[in-house]
């Protein structure tokens, strides 16, 4: 049986200390170890986002990275994303409400990228956009409402002083 190892990391805002394998994904560690199966995996090759989760609020791929690696980290998954109420995200409601979902499989991957994106940038324009959201592939919507719902959720943060 391989070594294990002790980690500490916040996920959504709750502390986690488990004993891992060292080779074990991040995206595994979430999806198997904590139940936290909103974290998607596509493609397994970091090409997708569909696994992109915010680690110390900057976006990652969780299928490329080991759970040891976030020893200590703070980590944001889709879940994390809707208040304890259950209100969703503006983002999660700008997408809901621009049609920006389809079947569904990118969309905890595009959230978090959105999220990350509009905390950098309040007002993004478009190419702006697109290219913050390039490394997340979606096969269903044709990417133009996903632009449409960043920009309607950076409306949404804007009145919410957020």
């Amino acid at each position: 049986m391989p070594e294990r190892q002790r980690i500490s990391v916040t996920v959504n805002g709750r502390v986690h200390e488990r004993q891992v394998e060292p080779r074990l994904l991040l995206s595994d560690f979430l999806r198997h170890t904590l139940g936290l199966t909103g974290t998607h995996v596509g493609c397994e090759h970091g090409v997708c986002g569909a696994c992109t989760v915010l680690v110390d609020d900057a976006p990652a791929r969780a299928c490329l990275m080991l759970a040891v690696q976030a020893d200590g980290a703070q980590i944001t998954t889709v879940e994390g994303l809707a208040d304890q109420g259950g209100r969703l995200h503006p983002v999660q409601q700008a997408f809901w409400d621009a049609h920006a979902l389809q079947c569904g499989f990118c969309t905890s991957g595009m959230l978090i990228s959105a999220v990350a994106l509009l905390r950098q940038d309040a007002r993004p324009s478009a190419p702006q956009i697109r290219a913050a959201l390039s490394g997340n592939l979606c096969r269903c919507t044709g990417y133009q409402n996903i632009v449409k719902a960043v920009q309607f959720a950076a409306e949404l943060l804007d009145a919410a002083g957020a």
